[in-house]
Parts: structure tokens; sequence; C-alpha cells
């Protein structure tokens, strides 16, 4: 499950199914993801996202999302966290002693 192991459900705020219910109406029910070639995606929204990751619950911070954008959206924040996780396997550049001044 997404939750497993995340802290992220305690440190939602206490009115959030208000805020949830506040967003949902504030976007039309809506998915408010703009494609950059097909327009606005067409979708019911089901989930509200953070636009900006963090604990920023404020609506300017909130959008609706249909569970296949905000599934999207998670992956490739995930993927970007791994990625400045990891450490780099390359090895250093050097040049032959032979080629040195």
């Amino acid at each position: 499950m997404a939750w497993a192991g995340s802290t992220r459900r305690q440190r939602l705020p206490r009115d959030w199914p208000a805020i949830v219910r506040r967003i949902k109406r504030r976007d039309g029910y809506r998915c408010t993801t703009v494609f950059e070639t097909a327009g606005r995606c067409t979708q019911r929204g089901t989930d509200v996202d953070h636009i900006i990751p963090g604990d920023d619950h404020s609506d300017d911070n909130l959008r609706l999302l249909c569970r296949w954008c905000h599934a999207k959206k998670s992956a490739r924040e995930g993927g970007q966290a791994a990625a400045l996780k990891r450490v780099s396997e390359r090895r250093p550049t050097t040049t032959h002693p032979a080629l040195e001044d």
C-alpha cells in the first residue's frame, strides 16, 4: 500500500476532509492537468495533490487530479527523489600519466 511506512497521513491537518471538499468544489470535480498537446484532462478529479511537495496545505498549493495523472506525477517525483539519493558509479576521468604536463 502507498501509505505503508509513511508519516504523510499523520502530517495532514485535522480539517483535511473539509479541505478536500473545498478543493473539489473549487476545481469543478474535474482533473486540472493540462497536457502540452491535448489540452485539459477530461477525467473526474479524485485526488487532491500538493503542487509543491511538502506540508503546505494552503489552497494555492492544492489542486484536483484524476488517479492516473496523480499516479504519474507521484511516480515522477519519486524517481527524481531516488535519483538524488543514488551514488554515482562513474569513475572519475583521468588522463594517461604520459600525457600529463
